[in-house]
């Protein structure tokens, strides 16, 4: 798993929680009293399920400690744990296990979402959004710059974070159990500053683990240049200088009878 910076994560705060909007929005669970939101990151999630449902016991659960220190900070009187996700085995099942923009990074998702339904209550839901833009051009451009050879052997442990099923994928995993499941995709059309700013956003998230297969500054310099050269031809600016970043993501809500 890469270490995470969340400074640099929320520097795009608005573009990255309004899924988990989306996705709350979507969930028919009237009065959940309990709710995990698994890889909470720094808490901007967290919140926005704190705020339609204020009343619930909420915990948030991240591998990483400073995403944790950032939400104990904001949120003092808010319930934080460091924990891994494949290894989250709760003595109580929860009415709602939520869980946005994280799943990407745990492999396995075969043997991990039957395992994260089983901890769902009765009545109760398990609501996942998962990054599904591997075939982007920001992304295609990682992958292309990482087979260099100057680097090539360092970037076996990156290579695997390809972690997104499809929606027929998530279906036949959960269809058979689920007393309804729902499924949809979303692509955000997100409106940046310029290609610069797409580095600066992936900088933060799928990047990351490709930077830290890196040796020194110098590598990670040429890397990140040639993927802004990547990103400038591949997301041309609009007359007003900005750039269109389409952005798909994955949805599903699968309710426990």
């Amino acid at each position: 798993m890469p270490s995470w910076n969340a400074d640099l994560y929320l520097q795009f705060a608005t573009e990255r929680t309004q899924p988990s909007i989306d996705l709350t929005a979507r969930i028919r669970i009237e009065d959940p009293r309990r709710i995990i939101d698994l890889g909470c990151g720094p808490g901007n999630s967290t919140a926005v399920l704190r705020g339609r449902w204020p009343h619930a016991e909420i915990v948030g659960l991240d591998h990483s400690a400073d995403m944790i220190a950032k939400a104990r900070a904001d949120v003092p009187s808010g319930t934080w744990e460091v924990g891994e996700i494949p290894t989250w085995t709760p003595a109580q099942k929860f009415d709602l296990v939520f869980t946005n923009a994280a799943l990407q990074w745990v492999p396995d998702h075969a043997t991990l979402i039957p395992h994260l339904f089983a901890q769902v209550a009765t009545g109760g839901a398990l609501a996942v959004q998962i990054p599904a833009h591997l075939e982007s051009p920001v992304h295609r451009g990682i992958l292309a710059i990482a087979e260099d050879g100057e680097w090539s052997a360092q970037m076996e442990s990156a290579r695997w974070l390809r972690n997104v099923g499809t929606p027929e994928f998530y279906y036949d995993l959960l269809g058979r159990d689920a007393a309804r499941l729902d499924l949809w995709v979303t692509t955000y059309q997100h409106v940046l500053a310029g290609p610069e700013a797409i580095v600066e956003w992936i900088r933060g998230t799928g990047l990351r683990p490709f930077l830290e297969a890196l040796t020194n500054e110098d590598q990670r310099r040429r890397f990140t240049a040639r993927l802004l050269e990547r990103v400038t031809a591949g997301y041309p600016r609009r007359p007003d200088g900005k750039v269109i970043f389409p952005f798909r993501r994955l949805f599903f809500v699968a309710y426990r009878a």
